[in-house]
């Protein structure tokens, strides 16, 4: 029987977030040069992590829109000229990497534009319906599916991941939609790139649990979607305690889970965060940003961006004016990064649901090392609630991170917070 081998998470993962870069979007121009501009705001607000949506040529048979789907790809080894050339590219992931900020690229495994050079130079490497010709995945028109099963089409997928770490010194993948591609060609990607580059980031879209063999984190759509059911039907606060019991079950202990309000396919098919959660959302930002996990911001959620950005046309953001919550979210990425007790799947790190006496309203939970503590109250209900701390792990003085005071906690000490409002306490040392 052959060995599932053992891959080690990189440490920096740890503590890093996660800020998923648009290109297109980002700005009037949609290039690497222009998105390079951005760098020393991100760095300022916290970010460690960009996560580049693909940035290759994008296929023009049954191309939807004008532009189309970046995830209809053309060519594995090359830029998309839109975007500016290989070596803006790389140009742009060295200034990252000298701002401290890693890189991950988006990877498309699954399927391909209809044009793909593979196309004629390989047409075994795609699945064919019965008449002989390309087929797509599900009503996904403008893509292809690729034959998982043909040894040399994986060989070739692998060789193009190669070809952007050692070339481009990019610091990891993320996959999209993981789960449909086979388990074995991810473990066998991950066997033959690691020894290229150590600690790469390997990141799924997938909640399947097995895909944690090869992958170091997965998404959490569960959570999402039921944060955004919680706050349009009025449901009860357990149905999400429900969805964080389950996740603390079933996952392994050092299972990574990247938490969000919003990425690209939400925002443009679904809603802003404030279509979806109205008023909640800034509570959840906080948890996503304090609980055992991941957190990962969208292109211009820091302005913020109330708008939905279309998907195959050009829709830039508007970054005219202030970036409202960068203050905000530095404070939160800032917290996460330098408080021990929020490491992500730390065994040295226990998560508390703290007791208090609006258990319907509030969810509260203290997150905890020997000598680290953060306290996070949420009021997830739309009335300011006043509420009492019935739980003797809270015990001392607490700065408040966003006001920046100092408050004594402790068994008995009553608390009011705003609706839909939330509360983060460090503790004093």
């Amino acid at each position: 029987m052959e060995t599932q081998p053992v891959f080690k998470r990189a440490n920096w993962i740890q503590h890093t977030n996660i800020y998923e870069v648009n290109l297109r979007q980002y700005s009037a121009e949609g290039t690497f040069n222009a998105f390079a501009n951005a760098l020393p705001r991100l760095a300022a607000m916290g970010v460690q992590t960009l996560w580049f949506m693909p940035i290759h040529p994008i296929g023009k048979i049954n191309r939807k829109g004008t532009l189309g789907s970046y995830y209809s790809i053309s060519d594995f080894k090359a830029v998309n000229p839109e975007f500016g050339t290989a070596g803006d590219f790389k140009k742009l992931i060295a200034l990252a990497h000298d701002t401290g900020m890693k890189v991950i690229m988006d990877w498309v495994a699954n399927h391909a534009a209809w044009d793909n050079v593979w196309t004629k130079e390989h047409p075994e490497y795609f699945d064919r319906d019965e008449a002989g010709n390309f087929k797509p995945p599900y009503d996904w028109t403008d893509v292809i599916q690729i034959n998982h099963a043909n040894t040399a089409q994986q060989d070739a997928m692998i060789d193009a991941m190669k070809y952007w770490v050692t070339e481009f010194d990019i610091d990891g993948f993320r996959a999209d939609l993981a789960h449909l591609t086979p388990l074995n060609f991810w473990i066998k990607a991950r066997t033959a790139i690691e020894p290229l580059k150590k600690d790469l980031f390997w990141l799924a879209e997938s909640e399947e649990i097995n895909y944690h063999k090869v992958f170091d984190a997965t998404f959490t759509w569960e959570w999402m979607h039921s944060t955004e059911n919680f706050y349009k039907n009025n449901l009860a606060l357990s149905s999400l305690y429900d969805v964080l019991y389950k996740y603390n079950s079933n996952f392994p202990k050092d299972a990574y889970r990247m938490f969000f309000t919003s990425n690209h396919d939400e925002n443009s098919w679904n809603g802003t965060e404030y279509e979806k959660y109205g008023d909640m959302a800034l509570a959840l930002a906080v948890f996503s940003c304090t609980y055992n996990g991941i957190p990962m911001l969208y292109s211009g959620q820091e302005l913020p961006n109330i708008k939905r950005l279309k998907f195959f046309d050009k829709d830039a953001i508007n970054w005219t004016g202030p970036c409202k919550l960068h203050e905000f979210y530095k404070t939160l990425l800032a917290l996460h990064k330098n408080n021990p007790a929020l490491s992500a799947c730390n065994p040295a790190v226990s998560t508390f649901f703290i007791s208090h006496d609006a258990t319907g309203k509030v969810m509260a939970y203290l997150r905890k090392t020997e000598n680290n503590e953060v306290l996070v109250l949420l009021n997830l209900c739309n009335t300011e609630t006043a509420f009492t701390i019935q739980d003797n792990l809270i015990d001392g003085e607490y700065r408040d991170v966003f006001a920046n005071t100092i408050q004594k906690l402790l068994p008995g000490s009553s608390i009011t917070i705003k609706c839909w409002g939330y509360l983060v306490f460090e503790k004093c040392k």
